[in-house]
């Protein structure tokens, strides 16, 4: 007998089991039943927000900050669909999302029927928009359907699954799966080398006197194994994802000032007689479309055997864990590698002097990286949207202390950043977040500040003001011969918007005042807003590969 256990009953309980203490979405008429499960469980926090896109955004956030499950509940039809954006992002950056979402009664979905919220082949737009998506269409399935779909989202390679429920499945008793009481998250194995890779790469460092590590997002619990490296006199950078797998703190550690635009160490790449790249795509968006000149001797590490010379030709390649093998590999070359004396030196003073010639190409806003740093907590979230402050110093000279601190749109999609920063302020552990944006992007998603408001969360806001897209006008500059249009949005006054919130607000307009106001806003609990007026600050100088090379 079912005893009046229903599929969304079935729902509630396997998101505990996944240890899901957060969700977020819309309540709407197709999923009515699971969140109602979900509230009389009360077990899983849900957190309703202004739009399916937001929190799409905010689950991706969320999995992160977290190292878990991102879960997302949605309507169907353009409920589902407003989801894609976010769902597109969290593929991009291999995020682990579990997104849950309704249909109409399972006899009459795809039949063009006319029903409400009704859209011809939602898991089709589900399945290219995430890794993978499910319709369960019996109660019978529905616990072996959801195991599936949060097996593929935390496995190789992680991503966002979709899991359709029509209504009358949702309202469907059944017996309660005795699976239930021993599930646990699935265990991934890490995928080990063959003793030949591994000798290969041994002998490799051996010969190298002048070796660097490119540590990309896929080598995140590489920290470890990377510190004894750089400790034994590797030099290493990292991709703007891999950002903070190291702390910026290690003299030889060039964080993710990676060489793009930055003369200095685009010249050091040609003195490396050996780069190792582990757990990074060496994206085009990071390297010029691949005109960043690398060093000719490049070995890749990857779990995924399709990197294998994908973006930049190799001299080797090993499928394998990035942390496992760098830490197979540090324990293979103690007291035998053999690094040219002056290198250890010269990557540490390649790192002041890279640092000092970028800030230099910033104009006013050269300060503001080690200013907003000194304003934070060390393990306070960096959170952010596609701007010109963050593709330039939010990138490259914000020190960062652990990875997953480092949230922003890895498809550089404008709006995201709130979002993401919102979702991982919510992460356990309630770290002080920070998230910056443009006022574009800002825009976007300007209701969401209530969903922050309402879970009364520790976050600051900072709002990089130009009075349009700043970026799309240095993009203007060059393709269209200075012609500029479209670039120009009209907005609210922040501070009204701050005072429709009740939240504290601060106006910056002059460089001289940004650290000191950050300052207070950092040190206020829950959400503040601070704007940036660049319009009063200055310019913001075009960067490469929009202007001069620093």
């Amino acid at each position: 007998m079912a005893n009046g256990y229903t599929v969304s009953d079935l729902v509630a309980e396997f998101l505990d089991k996944c240890g899901a203490e957060t969700a977020f979405g819309i309540v709407s008429v197709h999923n009515i039943p699971m969140l109602d499960a979900v509230s009389r469980s009360n077990r899983t926090h849900f957190v309703p927000t202004r739009g399916e896109l937001g929190a799409a955004h905010m689950a991706d956030g969320y999995a992160r900050a977290s190292g878990t499950l991102g879960v997302l509940i949605s309507s169907t039809g353009p409920g589902a669909a407003n989801t894609v954006g976010g769902l597109v992002e969290a593929r991009t950056a291999s995020a682990p999302i579990l997104h849950i979402t309704g249909q109409n009664p399972a006899a009459l979905a795809d039949r063009g029927m006319g029903l409400v919220h009704d859209i011809p082949d939602q898991p089709g737009l589900m399945a290219a928009s995430g890794k993978a998506a499910y319709r369960i269409r019996a109660g019978s399935e529905a616990f072996a359907v959801m195991k599936r779909a949060v097996e593929d989202a935390l496995t190789f390679q992680k991503g966002p699954v979709t899991v359709e429920i029509p209504i009358d499945v949702q309202l469907e008793e059944i017996t309660r799966p005795s699976g239930l009481d021993v599930y646990a998250l699935p265990k991934v194995e890490p995928v080990h080398p063959t003793g030949q890779e591994m000798d290969h790469l041994v002998d490799l460092v051996l010969e190298a006197r002048r070796p660097m590590l490119w540590l990309g997002r896929g080598a995140a619990a590489a920290g470890n194994a990377a510190r004894v490296l750089l400790d034994q006199g590797f030099g290493m950078v990292t991709s703007w994802a891999g950002h903070g797998v190291v702390s910026d703190d290690h003299p030889r550690n060039l964080g993710a000032l990676n060489g793009l635009g930055v003369r200095v160490i685009e010249d050091f790449y040609q003195t490396v007689d050996l780069m190792i790249v582990a757990g990074s795509r060496l994206r085009g968006h990071e390297t010029g479309n691949f005109s960043t000149p690398l060093p000719r001797k490049l070995v890749q590490i990857d779990i995924d055997p399709a990197a294998d010379g994908r973006t930049y030709p190799n001299t080797g390649f090993i499928r394998g864990d990035a942390a496992l093998v760098l830490a197979a590999l540090a324990e293979r070359i103690q007291d035998r590698i053999r690094i040219e004396d002056a290198f250890p030196e010269e990557v540490a003073r390649l790192k002041s002097e890279a640092r000092a010639a970028f800030r230099a190409t910033l104009g006013p806003y050269g300060s503001f990286a080690e200013e907003l740093r000194a304003a934070m907590p060390e393990d306070a979230i960096w959170a952010r949207d596609v701007t010109l402050n963050n593709s330039t110093w939010g990138h490259k000279l914000m020190p960062l202390h652990d990875h997953s601190t480092n949230i922003y749109p890895m498809g550089a999609g404008i709006g995201q950043g709130l979002c993401m920063g919102i979702g991982a302020a919510m992460a356990p552990g309630g770290r002080k977040t920070v998230a910056m944006t443009g006022d574009g992007g800002f825009y976007m998603h300007l209701a969401e500040l209530w969903t922050a408001v309402q879970e009364n969360l520790d976050l600051t806001i900072l709002v990089m003001n130009d009075g349009g897209y700043g970026v799309i006008r240095h993009i203007q500059d060059k393709a269209a011969d200075g012609r500029r249009g479209f670039d120009v949005i009209e907005g609210p006054d922040l501070e009204i918007v701050a005072d429709a919130a009740r939240v504290p607000f601060w106006r910056v307009r002059s460089a001289a005042e940004f650290g000191e106001t950050v300052r207070q806003a950092i040190a206020t609990t829950g959400v503040a807003l601070v704007e940036v007026d660049i319009l009063s600050v200055g310019d913001f100088p075009p960067y490469f590969p929009y202007g001069p090379k620093a």
